[in-house]
């Protein structure tokens, strides 16, 4: 079983961020760099089920040289290749745009599976792995908490986590995308010798003509949605406490409501 696991480097949750002069995105030459966490419990499932049922694991990635960083980790963990879309033609592209790059990389080679993490932990936008999967024509199921692939690997069981604490389960035929959900599994740490090893792993660098692509359909000049603003949300005033009786502080809320907020 071949698996692709498409990886996202995103800032480090726990840094400091500014946004930068522009601005439209976050000032990332002070801050730390870490596989995006959903992505993490993606890259576990497919080491585990090729220990399984035999096979390989490669790593796909999109991004400037530092995420060169999180893809040595994912072959540390024992990935076989790694893919880096690293040409800037690639870089600053919404949803689509990242989806088609992937895409075309991954069909390039033949492969049963791609796993994703559900959303990334900055744009949170939770659409490249559904698109592309449309891209590929490949069945796919998002925000999975369970899969088991059946022997012969022609088909996984999924099992999705859906609203009002309920699950969904049904069966993909394979190929397919999967896109997990963080707690999927419990991602393993590297050891020294797979850390050793991965420095002589093979890191693929391919150009948007390697993969039958123009520049203007990827990255920036291929997007459909431009960020032309961010900034940190407007501090609050903090909270208003009303006293009294329950019947009291209601009816104080609906005056608050229908003066000042005037919602009612």
């Amino acid at each position: 079983m071949r698996i692709a696991v498409c990886i996202k480097q995103v800032p480090d949750a726990e840094g400091r961020l500014q946004v930068a002069a522009d601005g439209k995105w976050i000032d990332e030459d002070e801050i730390k760099f870490v596989i995006n966490e959903s992505d993490q419990y993606a890259l576990e499932e497919a080491l585990t089920l090729t220990e399984a049922h035999g096979g390989e694991v490669v790593v796909f990635s999109l991004g400037p040289d530092r995420v060169q960083d999180a893809l040595r980790k994912a072959l540390a963990l024992g990935a076989k290749r790694a893919v880096h879309l690293a040409d800037s033609a690639f870089h600053g592209g919404d949803a689509h745009a990242t989806a088609r790059a992937l895409a075309a990389a991954i069909r390039s080679e033949e492969f049963d599976l791609v796993l994703t993490g559900a959303q990334s932990d900055d744009a949170g936008y939770g659409a490249t792995g559904s698109m592309l999967a449309g891209l590929l024509g490949w069945p796919h199921a998002w925000l999975v908490m369970g899969l088991e692939v059946d022997e012969g690997g022609g088909s996984a069981k999924v099992t999705r986590e859906m609203e009002s604490g309920m699950n969904e389960f049904f069966r993909l035929q394979l190929p397919a995308v999967i896109e997990v959900q963080a707690g999927l599994n419990h991602p393993r740490y590297a050891s020294l010798k797979g850390i050793m090893q991965a420095k002589r792993k093979p890191v693929d660098r391919p150009t948007p003509a390697d993969l039958g692509l123009v520049a203007d359909e990827v990255g920036m000049a291929g997007s459909r949605l431009e960020i032309v603003d961010v900034a940190f949300p407007d501090s609050g005033v903090g909270a208003q406490i009303f006293e009294g009786d329950p019947a009291t502080a209601a009816k104080a809320l609906i005056e608050k409501l229908r003066n000042e907020a005037r919602v009612l």
